[in-house]
């Protein structure tokens, strides 16, 4: 067997760990846009050239033959790359361009819940550029609809890095309609909608068009800095606990799942075919229930090296299932375990990154998994970019342990780096438990 990954950071990089581990032994081919060093000790073939390039993709991908392909990224996924190697007779592990709408387009995601009666919606306004008095009505609507309390989203893909949320990122109403009023510049829409109170969490789940199985729930840290400040992030790191986590419900599972499922079914109707490959919905915990954030159309980044290394069952025969439509008859199992994941990123990350550092690894505990993203491996050494460089995962019995593991990793990394040793921690952890305590009443 063989599979082709497209994408080259550190969730690719997991991905194509644990295809490796498959009985199947398949050999892997890799096209990214740069090389991951990990990904290529793995591969028997990996081609550097613009992700984005399909003409590019689809001749790699008649030269290497493979029987289906794992799209990674979420930016080939919204530019169609799973249709372009259908056309071929390649089948992907992800969604079609017109159903990866579900993240390439916040509007559509939001019309479509409300279309089709889905709970989760904020209360929420789409704008567009040609919209008479549009600055006008986006700030009536701030001021006298939302109360001041409002979120302004752009449309398309931003890295998780287009949301800004009042008292956060935004001051008030003014700076709201600004940052608005350049949203609508680049992508021509823009979502206005209601902030949300609570804790967030993620719930990525396999879904082949009929049925869907969830991973384990897990908590990811946008911001860069320790205590949940500072600009967001595509990601500083990621827990989950063995089984819930401890400020969720079962409920709040149960209300995820539902969402989820009923929104691939309106997909099937709305786009005319089946969504194949990861919903991973970004969800709330508020006073009024579970609320939908977001949704992405592919494994998150870093909640992919939670979720991974503890399937239990052939990943292989799960991207099987998925693309064949059999995903009911598959036993779906994950280790009762707990994952810390955290990232060294260069140091002014994400705002002012220093560029072309070298970084050194040195002695990485045993336990702790670790995943390159955005580095260089040059003949003296590894390199970092601009953006995160090498993930550390602690896999562990207990959260404690986990944690430990991860932090471990991360100070074995020296160089221009930081990274946040508050995630997974009891201290934070525990402002989330009594935070959701006081919203529950």
């Amino acid at each position: 067997m063989k599979i082709l990954v497209v994408g080259n950071g550190a969730r690719e990089h997991v991905i194509a760990e644990t295809l490796k581990k498959s009985r199947h032994n398949p050999e892997l081919v890799v096209y990214g846009n740069r090389l991951n060093p990990g990904m290529k000790d793995l591969s028997v073939d990996y081609m550097v050239g613009d992700i984005m390039d399909l003409d590019a993709i689809k001749a790699y991908a008649e030269k290497q033959k493979p029987d289906f392909a794992l799209i990674g990224q979420d930016d080939p996924i919204a530019n169609g790359t799973a249709d372009v190697l259908e056309k071929i007779g390649i089948p992907s592990m992800a969604p079609k361009k017109s159903l990866a709408r579900l993240e390439s387009s916040k509007s559509f995601t939001r019309d479509l819940l409300k279309k089709y009666n889905i709970p989760g919606n904020p209360d929420f306004r789409i704008f567009r550029k040609d919209d008479l008095n549009v600055a006008e009505e986006i700030e009536n609507y701030i001021v006298e609809d939302l109360e001041g309390e409002f979120v302004v989203k752009a449309d398309g893909l931003c890295g998780g890095k287009g949301v800004k949320v009042v008292g956060d990122h935004l001051k008030d109403e003014k700076e709201g309609v600004a940052y608005a009023m350049d949203c609508l510049l680049d992508d021509g829409f823009v979502i206005v909608e209601e902030k949300f109170v609570g804790q967030e969490f993620s719930l990525m789940s396999f879904a082949d068009g009929k049925s869907i199985v969830d991973m384990p729930v897990i908590q990811d840290h946008k911001r860069a800095y320790e205590g949940d400040k500072g600009p967001n992030t595509g990601g500083m790191g990621t827990y989950n606990y063995p089984g819930n986590l401890p400020f969720l419900t079962e409920e709040d599972l149960e209300d995820a799942h539902k969402i989820t499922l009923e929104v691939m079914k309106a997909l099937e109707i709305e786009c005319g075919e089946y969504f194949k490959g990861i919903m991973y919905g970004g969800f709330i915990a508020t006073k009024r229930g579970v609320k939908l954030i977001e949704y992405n159309a592919r494994f998150g980044d870093p909640e992919a090296m939670n979720a991974l290394p503890l399937l239990k069952t052939d990943f292989v025969d799960v991207c099987l299932a998925v693309i064949d439509g059999t995903l009911a008859d598959l036993d779906v199992e994950f280790f009762n375990k707990a994952t810390v994941c955290k990232y060294v990123v260069p140091e002014g990350y994400p705002d002012n990154p220093v560029k072309g550092e070298k970084v050194e690894i040195g002695d990485i505990p045993e336990g702790c998994l670790m995943y390159y993203a955005a580095v260089d491996k040059k003949d003296d050494g590894i390199y970092m970019s601009t953006s995160r460089a090498i993930a550390l995962v602690g896999v562990a019995d207990t959260i404690e342990e986990a944690e430990k593991i991860a932090q471990e990793g991360v100070e074995a990394i020296s160089g221009k780096v930081f990274f946040r040793k508050d995630i997974g921690t009891k201290e934070l952890i525990d402002l989330r438990i009594k935070m959701m305590e006081e919203i529950r009443g």
